[in-house]
């Protein structure tokens, strides 16, 4: 039985359900916990704040969040990573969550809780990652 890859299960189906692996998406999505549904990107351009699933080349894909829309690109940052990453494009963009399960519990995006969230999440992340990044340094000195 051959397995298929995103895409091709995508343009198939419209819509896939799937766990995530890593810890990218805390404290959102938990490895082995909770599940995220990704429907298939139509033509449309991703708006602020949409989680998308994208493949980073060669063969990698990723569920992170966008931060910014650019006129030609994204900038995309996971909910809990440091780095913000530059130059994704439609084209990399497969689909965009549509909803989670976050233990136990059914969610869409258009919640009222999770909308609220992902702005706060992401309209403060610069101080969340100014944190992070002295958290880590702190940790590095008492090694």
């Amino acid at each position: 039985m051959t397995e298929l890859t995103y895409e091709e299960y995508l343009e198939k189906n419209g819509s896939m359900t799937y766990s995530n692996v890593g810890t990218s998406m805390m404290p959102l999505l938990k490895q082995g916990r909770d599940l995220f549904t990704v429907t298939k990107k139509g033509s449309e351009r991703c708006r602020k704040y949409d989680v998308v699933l994208y493949r980073r080349p060669p063969d990698k894909y990723v569920l992170h969040r966008v931060v910014k829309v650019r006129e030609n690109d994204y900038v995309i940052l996971g909910d809990n990573c440091i780095n913000k990453e530059y130059g994704i494009t439609d084209d990399d963009i497969l689909g965009v969550m549509t909803s989670f399960v976050h233990k136990g519990k059914q969610h869409t995006v258009n919640d009222m809780t999770y909308r609220i969230y992902s702005h706060l999440w992401v309209d403060l992340s610069f101080f969340r990652v100014k944190l992070k990044k002295l958290r880590m340094k702190i940790k590095r000195k008492r090694k």
